[in-house]
């Protein structure tokens, strides 16, 4: 398990963390804080990330951490 944190654009903070699965699946999980108050908790998945460095993979799963909880609706 990778330990991952960040900001979004819309200045929400996150900390959470991932794991391959199986067979290039990357699942995750973040929770979100607005000012240090909690704000909401996330999860998602990404497909086909065998041949992906581990660097990449952090920046990866980021933007999905980001798009899933701006696009939220």
């Amino acid at each position: 398990m990778t330990t991952i944190s960040g900001k979004t654009k819309s200045g929400f903070t996150y900390e959470g963390d991932y794991e391959q699965a199986s067979a290039g699946r990357i699942l995750w999980t973040a929770t979100f804080r607005r000012d240090g108050g909690y704000a909401g908790m996330r999860h998602g998945r990404l497909h086909d990330m065998r041949d992906v460095s581990m660097t990449a993979l952090d920046d990866l799963v980021k933007v999905d951490i980001e798009s899933t909880w701006t696009d939220a609706t």
